[in-house]
């Protein structure tokens, strides 16, 4: 069997990418299963893709990678499927996506946000008038099979086709999120941390006031660290910020005590996979979340980390895992557990290769 793989980004690149099919790659070899990947926006790209301005240069990108899938379409006949991550180009219509369907190609579209829903980053707002965000509903009927992140995208898949498969964001807890392989390095400070990217940076507005309030009551006690690819406009004395680094990404966030995934609770976060939570989780990292979307499946309230909606429940559960190390301890042992049982990618092998039956 041969498989091409329609992405967006360079290999190894982005966590969308990594987490939703990159770390299944060997268990594709393994299975006889052979692929190419072919990405829209190659590395030179990328690099400038979310930097203010720079238009003629993201337009060259933009025209390379469009070179690039009109060379795909005429390898076309050799694969047995076409996997598509999010969509073949950003802008426009489902032009790459129509063609494979009527070459009567096997389609597998993989998505993990409400990618229906208008959400341009600020970086690229002229674009935003041509992402063609309805052109999902029109892969969707296309598609052979549909692999969803969650239920809510399960969801709105089924509206358009019945193939749908839940196939969730998992975590490699044996060579990668795995604490054992790693050099813990504490601080004498209570660390409460994020992780992410420029696009979900401004749901840190929300948590502001309370580390404020925090670092008030316990003053130098407490350490906010930042690890994300731009750094966070926060007024808080406790702020310190990390460059995400793949290299270094996972000692990085085992400096935390505490992990944190604030969101607001609107139907685009609806469509979030819950991976900040998972991966604190597979690192033995207690969190706190908000109980929006899938978050609330992935954490059980209490025993494998903390729900809180308002500003008072937020504070009570971060005082409260402050307060006590052994509960840090505790809670951190069963969200690895609950990672490794449900959201690994060891417990969802089987039903990723299935997409290829």
């Amino acid at each position: 069997m041969k498989v091409l793989f329609w992405v967006p980004y360079p290999k190894a690149e982005s966590p969308s990418q990594r987490f939703r099919f990159e770390q299944y790659l060997p268990l594709l070899s393994q299975n006889n299963i052979q692929y190419k990947l072919s990405t829209f926006w190659d590395e030179q790209a990328w690099r400038i893709l979310y930097l203010p301005g720079r238009a003629f240069q993201k337009l060259m990108g933009f025209v390379r990678g469009v070179f690039r899938r009109v060379a795909s379409l005429f390898t076309l006949a050799s694969y047995d499927y076409i996997f598509i991550h999010r969509e073949a180009m950003p802008l426009g219509p489902p032009v790459f996506e129509c063609i494979a369907h009527l070459f009567g190609k096997k389609i597998i579209y993989d998505f993990d946000d409400a990618i229906w829903l208008p959400n341009t980053s600020a970086e690229n707002k002229i674009a935003g008038w041509l992402k063609w965000h309805n052109k999902v509903r029109s892969i969707c009927r296309w598609s052979t099979r549909i692999s969803c992140g969650n239920e809510f995208l399960c969801s709105y898949a089924k509206t358009y086709n019945k193939n749908v498969v839940l196939n969730p964001t998992t975590i490699d807890t044996q060579y990668l999120h795995n604490p054992s392989l790693y050099t813990l390095q504490k601080d004498s400070r209570i660390t409460i941390g994020w992780t992410g990217t420029h696009s979900t940076i401004k749901y840190l507005e929300f948590l502001e006031p309370i580390i404020h309030s925090l670092e008030k009551k316990f003053p130098g006690r407490i350490r906010f660290l930042v690890i994300a690819n731009k750094k966070p406009d926060l007024k808080l004395q406790s702020l310190e910020f990390i460059a995400w680094n793949k290299a270094t990404e996972i000692p990085d966030l085992l400096r935390l005590d505490i992990g944190v995934m604030p969101l607001t609770d609107d139907i685009w976060a609806k469509g979030k996979c819950g991976f900040k939570a998972l991966q604190y989780m597979a690192l033995g990292v207690p969190c706190v979340i908000s109980p929006v979307g899938v978050n609330s499946k992935i954490v059980d309230d209490g025993t494998t980390g903390f729900l809180a909606s308002t500003e008072t429940e937020w504070t009570e559960k971060l005082e409260k895992l402050m307060a006590d190390e052994s509960l840090r301890e505790a809670m951190g042992r069963k969200g690895r557990e609950k990672v490794e049982a449900e959201y690994s990618v060891n417990s969802n092998a089987a039903n990723f290769i299935r997409l290829f039956n």
